[in-house]
């Protein structure tokens, strides 16, 4: 295969900008998150992470060499009983098998914060009735504190993640029973 040179296109795409990469690691150096990961339409992916492979240490995937994907239409879920769908955006909300409730997913890496400041007064709890679009955590990635909204109205069963711990992207951070 033959090299390419930094910021050349060719058939698969442009190469990833050194000076991206670079400011992407000078923000992770200043940030409480441990790790992130971007990935491109063009199936480029970068992971840059702060633990075991050392300090800024990145991995490359090239992209696959496939034919370009046509994007299918979206499928129509399940409603919820309540008649209540996930939204496109927001948190990803599933019910998975064998468990009563929906899951409320990370929509993002980075650090999952339970309550809006520390020491403060958690935004729900195991038993805490929610209602559709009520704040339940903020999760604060490169800095920014993103406020995760309830996508469905029910009881909190079990929350999942820990206060000031990392999240991963589709991680299970809540679970809540709507027909509680």
């Amino acid at each position: 295969m033959p090299q390419r040179e930094p910021g050349h296109a060719n058939s698969i795409g442009p190469m990833i900008d050194l000076r991206y990469v670079k400011k992407l690691i000078d923000i992770l150096d200043e940030s409480t998150v441990d790790s992130i990961e971007i990935s491109s339409d063009k199936g480029m992916k970068i992971r840059i992470s702060k633990s075991p492979t050392g300090r800024g240490a990145m991995q490359v995937a090239p992209p696959a060499l496939m034919a370009p994907m046509v994007a299918a239409p979206p499928l129509a879920l399940p409603q919820p009983s309540g008649g209540e769908a996930a939204s496109a955006g927001g948190s990803d909300v599933s019910r998975p098998e064998g468990k009563s409730g929906s899951e409320v997913k990370s929509p993002m890496v980075g650090t999952f914060y339970g309550a809006p400041e520390p020491g403060a007064k958690p935004y729900v709890a195991v038993g805490s009735r929610v209602s559709k679009g009520e704040i339940l955590c903020i999760i604060e990635a490169m800095k920014i504190m993103n406020e995760i909204e309830s996508e469905v109205t029910g009881v909190v069963t079990e929350v999942l993640a820990s206060d000031a711990q990392p999240v991963e992207y589709g991680q299970a951070l809540f679970r809540i029973d709507p027909n509680g």
